[in-house]
């Protein structure tokens, strides 16, 4: 009786394990098989987004056509840089967010960029120009090529400020 026991038990689990392992395996196949679904589902997202950030840039560069700068009635400040360069900004007391720069016999409108150090950053990026403006000095940039187009520019207060400090 034993024996038979054991042979019905044998036999019951042969029978029973080849639908298990196969439930295992098709089961390991979806996971598998869902898993690259998922990835492909994640790279046409990364298109798709890029394909929206990039309209977002594309946007960003139309509105960057920031216009002609109207100097008209602002307020003149002038700047004496390095190497004799001359700087003049043009802003208004009731729009903080653009300035106009004139260098080079040429008049840019920029416009206000926000930063983390609290320094005044102005920036047009259809010509890759980029003002600085410290307590202590003001740059002029070129973002394009990254360089410095002037530096140690002061206007009068700044120059006195500078003086004094250095004695």
């Amino acid at each position: 009786m034993k024996k038979l026991f054991c042979a019905l038990l044998l036999i019951g689990m042969s029978s029973a394990l080849p639908s298990a392992m196969a439930q295992s395996a098709t089961t390991a196949k979806k996971s598998t098989a869902s898993k690259p679904a998922a990835k492909t589902v994640k790279k046409a997202a990364k298109p798709a987004a890029a394909a929206a950030g990039g309209a977002a840039l594309i946007a960003d560069d139309q509105e960057e056509d920031l216009g002609k700068a109207d100097i008209e009635g602002s307020i003149v400040t002038e700047y004496t840089c390095e190497f004799g360069v001359k700087i003049v900004t043009y802003h208004n007391d009731n729009d903080d967010k653009y300035i106009a720069l004139r260098w080079k016999n040429s008049v840019e409108r920029l416009r206000r960029v926000g930063t983390s150090t609290g320094a005044n950053r102005f920036e047009n990026r259809r010509y890759g120009i980029v003002w600085i403006n410290i307590p202590s000095k003001a740059m002029l940039l070129d973002s394009r090529k990254g360089q410095q187009l002037a530096n140690e520019c002061r206007n009068p207060e700044q120059q006195q400020a500078f003086a004094a400090k250095k004695g």
